[in-house]
């Protein structure tokens, strides 16, 4: 490892105590009003924390943790890959264009399981959002799958298209029904039989988030496997009656629909296929995951649920594995600071509830499994409980805490770092009175820690991955909608310094400061200078 090392830091002097860094999954920055799960909750060390000298604000979503834009939130796999590899990678549309770019999706296992489904006599369906506006899919990704497939001699494809209308024009669905269904005819030569299945706009079709309207998931598994909705000859032909029998109508509140062949539906999903969902966006991609994917689901009546090879285009939701089979994998990040810190023989310590264990392990380490340097790092994980977060919003905190107390007092390791879940993962229950019981654990675990730190003369360093608890509900027209999912507030960041033996003070001239600034900051707080290819840190030491 002698390419990863560090100099040293002029003027610096070691000190007694280890760096402990408080990830506090979930707890953003709110509007401080009763939607504010975090700033309703009873928390005096967290406040006090938003006081301190060493204090920010870090943002934690969009392009700071490498989503193509400011629009889509973060997430906790993106959050941990940035805080531990120091810098941004590309993520969501990047990543995929990037897997297109070099090949390394058709490489893949999953792609390979697709093609055994249709070698096997399966139909390919393909679902997604059909546009270019690259904030949930972008049609070239599609044509790209489809050409894949004539290449590799896939005799029957269906497509299932979602019309957008909301990161497009309002009413621009036939710029891309139309090529779409031109790209199906030209490759329905050899035998091939490619032709569009089904489809809807995506505010009545499919494309529900955060389990707002379980109806419009149902609608599109009744148009996508059941066959089950109005026919048309054509997607073109459905949008454009729709658009002559409602003048003010726009694409994405369009109805299902099903192209049918004398009264029966050219597309219906059947045991045997392989479907691809190309959406690469996570939020309105779980739902229609789940149900798929779920044995025992109770969301609606399927009817019937057939045995297929599912596939995301991305991973959607990392906490819960959804979907299992993933044509995109995310990057594998290299020069991690966990690399960084076993090249200067630094012991380290990583701990969390199995809910999070992973995020300060293989996340942290740049999507990279196992140890770094076993000899200098130690792994913890908790077991979770296997009960809603919200009957239990204290989930495994006061024995992470233990256990962080021991491993703090022990002098056996100079850095530490902790997850806290409780704020994410409660969170996404949308139950007000168990966020906020899970923000005022999380606080009181810090009240208990914080003073073995200070004890110990180390140094403290407390910030989150993203927002959760920040954000119970949303109203809107005087009502009030649960909100479960990852919120676009900034997250705190503080450094409490219990040593007291180096000058260290907060830079005010980093732009826009980020999650990816704290690996920077981090060795700078043990004695090294930045690595070249890392993004600023946070302070100045001297």
């Amino acid at each position: 490892m002698s390419e990863l090392r560090l100099n040293k830091l002029p003027n610096y002097t070691e000190f007694p105590g280890p760096v402990v860094l408080l990830i506090m999954d979930g707890v953003g920055l709110g509007k401080r009003d009763e939607s504010d799960g975090v700033y309703l909750a009873h928390t005096p060390i967290i406040d006090s924390l938003l006081e301190e000298p060493l204090y920010t604000q870090l943002k934690a979503h969009g392009t700071a943790v490498g989503m193509p834009s400011d629009d889509e939130m973060g997430n906790s796999e993106v959050g941990h890959n940035a805080l531990g590899a120091g810098r941004v990678f590309a993520q969501g549309a990047k990543r995929v264009n990037h897997a297109f770019e070099s090949g390394e999706i058709f490489e893949d296992e999953v792609w390979k399981n697709v093609m055994a489904q249709a070698e096997q006599g399966g139909t390919v369906h393909f679902i997604g959002l059909l546009s270019d506006g690259l904030v949930h899919s972008h049609i070239d990704h599609l044509f790209k799958l489809l050409d894949r497939c004539a290449q590799e001699g896939v005799k029957r494809v269906r497509v299932h298209a979602l019309l957008d209308g909301r990161d497009v024009g309002e009413r621009s669905a036939l710029t891309y029904t139309k090529p779409l269904e031109e790209k199906l005819a030209a490759l329905s030569t050899d035998g091939r039989d490619y032709r569009t299945a089904s489809g809807g706009g995506r505010m009545i079709t499919t494309m529900d988030r955060y389990e707002a309207n379980w109806a419009i998931v149902e609608r599109g598994w009744k148009a996508h496997v059941l066959g089950d909705a109005r026919p048309f000859s054509s997607a073109s032909e459905a949008v454009q009656t729709m658009y002559d029998e409602n003048p003010d109508i726009t694409d994405q509140y369009l109805d299902s629909f099903v192209i049918a062949e004398n009264g029966k539906p050219v597309g219906t999903i059947e045991d045997g296929d392989a479907v691809v969902f190309f959406n690469y966006r996570g939020d309105r991609a779980i739902e229609i995951s789940r149900a798929f994917e779920e044995e025992d689901f109770d969301k609606f009546d399927r009817v019937r649920h057939p045995k297929v090879y599912y596939a995301g285009m991305m991973q959607y939701d990392g906490d819960t594995g959804i979907p299992k089979n993933f044509l995109v994998a995310p990057p594998v990040a290299d020069r991690t600071v966990a690399m960084y810190m076993c090249a200067q023989g630094t012991t380290s310590y990583a701990i969390s509830e199995t809910q999070k264990f992973g995020h300060v392990t293989y996340f942290w380490n740049g999507n990279n499994s196992g140890y770094v340097d076993k000899n200098l790092e130690k792994y913890v994980e908790i077991p979770s409980d296997d009960v809603p977060f919200d009957q239990r919003p204290w989930m495994k905190a006061a024995e992470i805490t233990d256990a962080t107390m021991e491993a703090v007092k022990s002098g056996a390791y100079k850095f530490i770092r902790v997850n806290y879940p409780n704020g994410d993962m409660v969170g996404h229950t949308g139950v007000p009175i168990a966020v906020r019981i899970s923000v005022e654990t999380v606080d009181l675990c810090l009240r208990r820690l914080l003073p073995v730190i200070k004890a110990q003369q180390g140094v403290a360093v407390i910030t989150a991955d993203h927002g959760n608890a920040d954000l119970m509900f949303t109203e809107k027209k005087g009502k009030r909608e649960p909100m479960v999912a990852h919120t676009l507030n900034p997250v705190p960041f503080t450094i409490l310094d219990y040593s007291g033996v180096n000058k260290i003070h907060m830079r005010d001239d980093v732009d826009t400061p980020g999650l990816s600034n704290v690996a920077a900051t981090l060795l700078n707080l043990l004695g090294y200078e930045k690595p070249e290819q890392y993004d600023e840190s946070l302070i100045h030491i001297g």
